[in-house]
């Protein structure tokens, strides 16, 4: 059972973070010269997209953007057994020279994050990987931190944080949730 306790960024707030993080790769890489965003499935992609819209805007320069499926690299893959052999990521083709920013919607123990750069090195060797996120909630289990970040947002172990995207839930908003502590399940997100 989980309780609405807060929105934490309507779709105003949501739509200029995403610019404001925008201009910050942008300024960071000198440019959109030899940079990808990888969306990080399910709700990166969607961010991951509006980002380089943005990025079309300000530079006139259209970013490549990839999806990355994780669930072959999770280290909890055992609850996982039908992923697929490839991962999900062999449409995305070598990714040598490349700059890489995944996007994500939340950061929360590091475990995604830490799977999603595994999943990127078994398609090449990047100049670089950074890592944005929408979110960052606390608590991580491994040393993993945003290059980029949309908002901090400290959160209680019992809390959950669910990033909306059109294409999953027809708005764009951050909600935070409280859930009942005695059916608590540690995830970083809820799907809504």
């Amino acid at each position: 059972m989980k309780q609405l306790k807060s929105v934490v960024m309507d779709e105003l707030n949501v739509e200029r973070t995403l610019m404001r993080m925008a201009y910050e790769m942008l300024e960071r890489n000198r440019g959109a010269d030899n940079l990808m965003l990888v969306g990080v499935k399910r709700r990166g992609m969607p961010l991951a997209h509006m980002m380089a819209d943005n990025m079309h805007h300000i530079e006139g320069v259209r970013v490549r953007v990839e999806e990355i499926d994780t669930m072959r690299y999770r280290d909890d893959l055992s609850e996982h057994p039908h992923a697929p052999d490839n991962g999900g990521n062999s449409g995305i083709g070598d990714i040598t020279g490349w700059r890489c920013i995944l996007v994500d919607d939340v950061l929360y123990t590091g475990r995604t994050a830490r799977a999603a750069m595994d999943a990127l090195m078994a398609l090449g060797r990047p100049k670089l990987i950074r890592l944005a996120v929408l979110i960052d909630r606390g608590h991580r289990e491994l040393p993993v931190h945003a290059d980029f970040i949309g908002r901090h947002v400290p959160t209680g172990r019992t809390e959950l944080i669910a990033v909306r995207v059109p294409e999953y839930d027809a708005c764009l908003d951050v909600l935070l949730y409280e859930t009942d502590p005695d059916k608590f399940v540690a995830q970083n997100h809820v799907i809504i």
